[in-house]
């Protein structure tokens, strides 16, 4: 397992904990993949993972990492407030988890709310 992998599992996980995130979106290429996908035969709902909805990349000049979380929100919640609560938790449990690997890099966190889901629409 890579470290990015490992890092998208940290980011998911940490932002899946906070209070008024519906779930994570997938981005672009993940719903493109989904769609170009051939027709399943069987019953089972298809899942995407909620890794589907991080991007981590490293900084181009290799200081640190860059985290994009892209998700939705539970109707009725501040967007303001979610987003900034998903961004501080995102970014400790990344750096906390760097830091178990004996790594200290710096960590920027950006978040995109691409929806707020309705009670009807919660999955």
């Amino acid at each position: 397992m890579t470290i990015t992998h490992t890092i998208l599992g940290v980011a998911a996980e940490a932002a899946l904990e906070v209070p008024g995130i519906t779930r994570l979106e997938p981005r672009l290429p993940h719903r493109l993949a989904a769609t170009a996908a051939p027709t399943r035969t069987d019953t089972r709902t298809h899942h995407t993972p909620p890794q589907a909805g991080i991007r981590a990349n490293r900084a181009p000049d290799g200081s640190g990492w860059h985290i994009q979380v892209h998700c939705a929100l539970t109707e009725g919640r501040r967007a303001l407030d979610v987003a900034q609560n998903l961004h501080d938790r995102v970014a400790a449990a990344v750096t906390s988890h760097l830091a178990a690997l004996n790594t200290v890099e710096q960590v920027t966190v950006q978040v995109t709310v691409t929806r707020i889901t309705t009670r009807h629409d919660a999955p």
